[in-house]
C-alpha cells in the first residue's frame, strides 16, 4: 500500500490537518493516511490538552473521515516523537508498504533542525503542502534538497520508481490558522465551526477543553 503519514500534537486536529492531508491522497493516489498524534512532541515545550483526549479527537476524525486511519505508534511511546525513530519503526513493521510524510513549507524549512533529518529520505517520501505566507531563501539547504529530489506524482507509475527519498509538491487551498489561534478562539467562545469538525467541537464543550 501507499500510505500518508500525517504527524502532529492534534492539540485540538482542526481543518488546516485535515483538508491537505485529503488533498495529499487524492493527488498522489494513496490508499490511505494515517494520522499519527505525537505524546512528547520534539519541538515544542508542552500541549494544552492530554494525549487521550487528544487522540479521541484524532479518532472522532477518522471515524467521519474513512480516507484516514488512526497510527498510535507514537501516542504510546514514552521518548520524544523524533520521525526517523518513528519511520525506522514503520518501515521494518510494514516492509511492503511505501510512505510519504506530509509536512507543511513551514515545517520544511526547518527540517534541517531535526533528529537525523537527512535519514528521512532513505525510509519515505516527503508531500510538501505549501502554507500560505511561507517561501523558502534560494540558497538554504531545503531548497537544495528540493531541487534535487522533487518529482511529479507520475514518477510513481514509473516501473523504476524508488519507494523513497523523493519529495512531491501539493497543491492544497491551505486554512491559514495554527491550533493555538483555533484554541484562543475556543477560550473568547467564537465560533469554530469554519476551522473544527462538528465532532471535535462536540466534543471539546462535552470535555470542557480549552476554555
Amino acid at each position: 500500500m501507499r500510505i500518508g503519514i500525517l504527524g502532529g500534537t492534534f492539540d485540538p486536529i482542526h481543518l488546516g490537518h485535515i483538508n491537505p492531508a485529503l488533498d495529499v491522497k487524492q493527488q498522489l493516489n494513496l490508499d490511505q493516511v494515517w494520522l499519527m498524534p505525537n505524546h512528547i512532541p520534539p519541538h515544542k515545550n508542552t500541549t494544552v490538552v492530554n494525549s487521550h483526549h487528544r487522540l479521541e479527537m484524532v479518532k472522532l476524525v477518522c471515524q467521519q473521515y474513512p480516507q484516514f486511519k488512526l497510527c498510535d505508534i507514537e501516542i504510546n511511546r514514552n521518548t520524544p516523537s523524533y520521525s526517523v525513530t518513528t519511520l525506522t519503526l514503520l518501515a521494518q513493521q510494514y516492509p511492503n508498504d511505501e510512505f510519504f510524510f506530509i509536512m507543511g513549507m513551514d515545517s520544511f524549512i526547518q527540517l534541517p533542525l531535526w533528529h537525523q533529518w537527512q535519514s528521512l529520505f532513505a525510509l519515505c517520501h516527503i508531500a510538501l503542502c505549501q502554507r500560505p505566507g511561507w517561501s523558502m531563501d534560494t540558497h538554504s539547504e531545503m531548497t537544495k534538497q528540493l531541487l534535487l529530489r522533487q518529482a511529479t506524482p507520475d514518477y510513481l507509475n514509473s516501473p523504476t520508481h524508488t519507494k523513497y527519498g523523493k519529495i512531491f509538491c501539493i497543491n492544497s487551498k491551505l486554512t491559514d490558522i495554527s491550533s493555538s489561534e483555533i484554541r484562543e478562539m475556543l477560550a473568547q467562545g467564537l465560533d469554530t465551526s469554519s476551522v473544527l469538525t462538528p465532532a471535535t467541537i462536540d466534543y471539546i464543550h462535552q470535555h470542557k477543553l480549552y476554555c
